[in-house]
Parts: C-alpha cells; structure tokens; sequence
C-alpha cells in the first residue's frame, strides 16, 4: 500500500511539474512483467528455480519423516516411560522440530536469493531496451503498467510495450 502511495505521489507530481514548466515531457508506460515473462531468458528460470528447491523439499521431507516415526514412538511408549526419560525424549522432539523450522526457513531464504540471482540479468536486460526505447522515441518518463492501478490515465502516455517487445525480439 506504501508502494502504490509512493508511486501514485511521483506520477502526480510529475504530471504537476511538467505542466508548470514551458518544456513538454513525454510520458510512456510498459507492462514491465509482461515483457520480463515472454523473454526466453525468463522461460528457462523456472525451472532451475525447481530443481534447487527439490534439494530443499526432498530434506524437509526426510527431516519430518524422522520427526514423525520419533513422535509416534514416543506416543507408543510414553506410558512406560519414567518421567526423566520423557522429558528427554520430548526435548529431544522439540529440537528436532525446531531444526526443521530452522531448515525451512534457511532454504526459503537460499531459494530467494537464487531466484534473484538468476531473474536479475533477464530484468535488467528489459530494463535496458525499455531505457533504448523511450530515448529513441523521446519519452522523458516511462511507468509500470503491470504494477495494478499505478497507472490510472494513459491518455498523454505512450505505451512502449511493444516497442520493447521488438527490440527484445520477443513476439
């Protein structure tokens, strides 16, 4: 919500500013996540994004096998348990489960950051041709139309999807 205020804030005063000064700006706006999906680059991501985190899933599901026969077993005998020999095995069970918390939220973490890590060049490359784009056609100030009701009115806005599209060779 502090996103689309902050953007809506500089898209209303941009449009401020450029009427109050004798210089005409042009504005262009480009489905900036529509552009990024259909580049092949893109294509490929997910995939490798899959594989990695399969390493990840295919432990979590080991650790929580292991902690799943420990805490049926622990309920199987826990009647015949002496209390010290209980609270061991409980803290025992707890621990586990607290590594595999621990586990889950180190691999989200590593999953993150390879998906960053492998989506950064192909943006960066949209973000390139859209630069290329609005200099070859004279836009001072291009918006995301893909990020839902920044844009309200295109009405003096030029829409450099297309454009990109081109220039990416994507069809």
């Amino acid at each position: 919500m502090r996103k689309l205020f902050k953007v809506t804030l500089l898209a209303l005063s941009l449009l401020f500013v450029g009427k109050f000064s004798n210089a005409q700006s042009k504005i262009g706006y480009v489905d900036f996540q529509s552009i990024v999906s259909q580049m092949p680059e893109a294509k490929t991501i997910k995939p490798q994004i899959d594989a990695y985190q399969k390493q990840f899933v295919t432990q979590l599901t080991a650790m929580n096998n292991e902690l799943q026969t420990k805490g049926k077993a622990f309920q199987d005998q826990s009647k015949t348990m002496t209390d010290a020999v209980k609270a061991t095995k409980q803290a025992e069970l707890q621990d586990l489960q607290k590594k595999m918390q621990d586990y889950q939220a180190t691999a989200q973490q590593q999953v993150d950051a390879k998906s960053n890590e492998l989506v950064k060049p192909v943006t960066d490359k949209a973000r390139a041709a859209v630069n290329d784009v609005a200099k070859e056609k004279g836009v001072n100030y291009v918006l995301d139309s893909s990020q839902g009701s920044a844009l309200l009115v295109s009405n003096d806005g030029t829409d450099l999807t297309a454009s990109v599209k081109t220039k990416l060779g994507i069809k």
